[in-house]
């Protein structure tokens, strides 16, 4: 239903009103500004429609007040004195996500946390890192130049650790390095009372190393934490709880990632087929025969055409795969053998390795600017990105029957993926004023959920459920899942409170 309202289908479009129903009470702006000051709260008009929506096509819902803790005790109070004063709360990060999970659908305040931005706890041997939610992925892998240590998860767009966190992001190096969810070792929590707690317990001293000499202390063992053991059966699993909670259990105030070490040899390529289900059919098979490819994107020949022109590379408009191998100089030359013989097997031609980082950079760069490319195909619409996600078994009879719906349906709905895990998107492009059109996204959109559910896989690979998917949540999960997910939140946030009308 959420959609087909943005959609127009089930009521007005455009901003909702800026006003909640429930006005904050009084001097509670006066209260959050004795927390953080003056200058760190705002309710002008522009500031809270400026973090009232993201990238996605929700309408903007803004909240009634929007402030920038620079601190997690700052952070504990506000929650605190919102949770008293029962005011809706809404994290936000970077902004940059893609169904509508800061819109503040009930009013309240947003906690705008890319003020804490600090970067701690690197340790070299561990392979391990801290960060608070105002760092972005771009400004950590910047930090860790120099090191031999890399953070792999990439969305595409610079997006705060944090937030990515929250919606158990993934990207184009899942295939290899996985997704958020394997890649946070532990969070640091403020629950919606303003209580803190680490998902998989707090930074501490060993006993045993108590009256030790202390620089021996700092220089050998450091501050031991049980989130930088490899494996651990200790309780419930309160890391994973958060990871993909979408800031409706609590705020992600810091995150323990797990760091990867960067490959001797990097090389990527592009290859294109005479079908789709050519290309596709090459995917699996190059992950049958164990190619450790590292990214494997795939784009149908409309998005092919679109990224072309965008960013001025001269692309065969067919379907196309874009590999990357990672590894050493001897095993890389083995794996480019490997999967040239697969994409020639499969009728696929144009492979020419890019091996120097301006090279491949200008590749990735290319795909990145997929959404962009997309929207350039018809100014002035409107876009829609989908997510699913289905085994690779089923991947390639899902992607040919997608691709033959939209064609049916007459609408124009590029197709983009990161296949080698069996996650792909259509980027549908619509007439906001044509209600004839915006009916034949929303019937399509359940369809491809659907299809997806039909064959073992997931109505979301990556962006969350956020306000668009929750329908497609109860059928995916079941009432009796759906109930689960309803008592850990009510156990969590009894008065719902924490960015309220979404998943749930």
């Amino acid at each position: 239903m959420a959609l087909r309202r943005v959609l127009g289908l089930g009521g007005a479009l455009g901003r909702r009103s800026c006003c909640s129903q429930h006005p904050l009470p009084p001097d509670f702006v006066e209260a959050l500004r004795a927390v953080v000051g003056g200058p760190n709260v705002s309710t002008a008009m522009a500031v809270r429609e400026q973090h009232g929506h993201d990238e996605s096509m929700h309408a903007c819902a803004p909240p009634d007040a929007v402030v920038w803790p620079q601190a997690v005790g700052q952070v504990q109070e506000l929650a605190a004195l919102c949770h008293r004063c029962r005011v809706p709360m809404v994290p936000f990060g970077t902004g940059t996500g893609l169904e509508g999970g800061v819109n503040a659908v009930q009013g309240g305040v947003c906690f705008d946390l890319s003020r804490m931005d600090a970067i701690t706890e690197l340790s070299l041997e561990d392979f391990s890192v801290a960060v608070e939610p105002g760092v972005t992925r771009k400004a950590l892998n910047s930090y860790l130049r120099g090191t031999g240590l890399w953070f792999p998860v990439d969305p595409g767009a610079d997006a705060s650790l944090c937030g990515m966190a929250a919606t158990g992001a993934s990207g184009t190096n899942a295939v290899r390095y996985g997704t958020m969810r394997p890649n946070v070792l532990n969070l640091r929590v403020v629950l919606p009372d303003g209580r803190l707690f680490h998902t998989a317990g707090p930074g501490r001293q060993p006993r045993w190393a108590q009256g030790a000499r202390p620089g021996w202390v700092r220089g050998c063992l450091g501050t031991c934490s049980p989130a930088l053991c490899r494996k651990r059966a200790a309780g419930y699993d309160l890391t994973s709880l958060f990871v993909g909670s979408e800031g409706t259990l609590g705020f992600l105030t810091q995150a323990t990632l797990r760091l990867h070490p960067l490959p001797e040899a990097t090389a990527a390529t592009i290859a294109t087929f005479p079908s789709v289900r050519a290309a596709v059919d090459c995917t699996v098979q190059v992950l049958q025969a164990a190619v450790p490819v590292a990214r494997i994107e795939f784009l149908d020949e409309v998005m092919v055409g679109a990224c072309g022109r965008f960013s001025g590379l001269e692309l065969p408009e067919a379907p196309l795969l874009l590999l990357e191998l990672h590894g050493s100089r001897h095993s890389l030359a083995e794996q480019q053998r490997q999967a040239e013989e697969i994409v020639r097997l499969n009728g696929g031609s144009g492979l020419a390795w890019a091996e120097e980082p301006e090279e491949r950079g200008r590749l990735w760069d290319m795909r990145h600017s997929a959404w962009y490319a997309a929207l350039a195909l018809r100014p002035g619409c409107q876009g829609y990105s989908t997510d699913v996600c289905v085994p690779i078994s089923r991947l390639p009879d899902v992607v040919v029957e997608t691709k033959r719906d939209l064609q049916d349906s007459s609408l124009t709905g590029p197709m983009v993926g990161h296949v080698g895990d069996g996650n792909f998107h259509c980027i549908l492009l619509f007439n906001r004023q044509d209600p004839a059109e915006a009916q034949r996204i929303h019937a399509f959109t359940q369809r491809l959920g659907r299809r997806a559910l039909a064959a073992g896989g997931t109505c979301t690979g990556e962006h969350g459920v956020g306000l668009g998917k929750r329908a497609l949540l109860l059928e995916e999960l079941g009432p009796e899942g759906l109930d689960t997910l309803r008592c850990i939140k009510a156990a969590l946030d009894p008065h719902n409170l924490m960015n309220p009308g979404k998943v749930l």
